[in-house]
């Protein structure tokens, strides 16, 4: 997915919230209930990071990193009939490439576990379309790395902040279609053949989910 078509699910989501913000009657209570989603989620990192030699001077590549698409599950507890928690679980293997004007070589494949958890606000409950808002944090943990064609790769554990937007869509009383879309905003040092090489890696992935959640 490219960045535009990116921008645009985002923009379309936000659109969506404002629209289902403005129709609040016969709103239902859900305050105490949980909604356990069921998703398909692309996780593709927005990355940027030049390779530095131990100088510090620039060797004139760059890494990237490909994108991913993983099953996930998500787990929101409603806090009010409006406010709700959300965590979600999954993991995602993705490859990272050192490119250059000549080069396009894979040093690294690595799983990921990115816990992101956020605080929601969701409108219109008591409609058939139910649009949310989000902000949370998410960690970073890096495992099961893989070194490719003679090269040592070590990335840094982390800390990341995400927002977040997306839609309910009811089907049934206790059914819903989901619709989700995440930043977050993370980085990582990566440190090449025991630091020979090293890059100050920013990531920032969109994380585009579509699913069903059940509710109870």
């Amino acid at each position: 997915m490219t960045r535009i078509e990116k921008t645009t699910l985002f923009i379309g989501l936000i659109a969506l919230t404002g629209f289902g913000g403005a129709a609040t009657a016969q709103e239902t209570g859900l305050k105490g209930t949980w909604q356990v989603t069921a998703r398909v989620t692309t996780v593709a990192p927005d990355e940027s990071g030049a390779i530095l030699t131990a100088a510090g001077v620039d060797s004139g590549l760059d890494v990237a990193v490909n994108d991913s698409t993983v099953p996930t599950l998500g787990f929101t507890y409603f806090v009010t009939d409006h406010v709700a928690i959300e965590a979600i679980l999954g993991t995602s293997k993705h490859t990272i490439k050192a490119v250059g004007p000549a080069t396009d070589v894979e040093v690294h494949e690595t799983w990921v576990l990115p816990p992101v958890v956020t605080a929601q606000y969701h409108f219109n409950t008591g409609g058939k379309v139910s649009p949310y808002v989000g902000a949370g944090i998410n960690y970073m943990n890096w495992y099961g790395g893989k070194d490719l064609n003679g090269f040592k790769v070590r990335l840094k554990n982390s800390f990341g902040t995400a927002v977040q937007a997306g839609a309910n869509v009811k089907l049934k009383d206790n059914l819903v279609l989901n619709i989700d879309y995440k930043k977050v905003f993370y980085g990582t040092d990566a440190k090449i053949n025991n630091g020979a090489l090293t890059s100050d890696v920013t990531l920032d992935p969109s994380v585009i989910s579509i699913g069903v959640g059940y509710r109870f």
